[in-house]
């Protein structure tokens, strides 16, 4: 697999919505990719989470991490990182 970047706005999204780079390099490399908006792609992971999110002080079981990215020739850069959080599991 081609090296992944997180661009700067990304990193700025992953800390205001709790995801780590981690995270995010694991939702591009195990979650199923889907075509977006503007030519770009998108893939989603869920994690488990079983904390009190900071975001709001209530307690979640599951993270979704969501990536959208540019599929580059000669590596893949996030360009936004969104974070769902929820008690529910999501099936693959």
């Amino acid at each position: 697999m081609k090296p992944i970047r997180c661009s700067h706005h990304a990193k700025m999204q992953m800390v205001l919505r709790g995801a780590t780079e981690e995270e995010v390099t694991t939702t591009v490399k195990e979650g199923r990719w889907e075509a977006a908006r503007l030519g770009k792609t998108k893939s989603k992971y869920q994690v488990g989470f079983n904390k009190i999110s900071l975001l709001n002080q209530k307690f979640y079981k599951y993270k979704t991490v969501e990536a959208i990215f540019a599929d580059e020739p000669n590596e893949i850069v996030v360009i936004t990182v969104k974070v769902y959080y929820s008690n529910e599991e999501v099936k693959p």
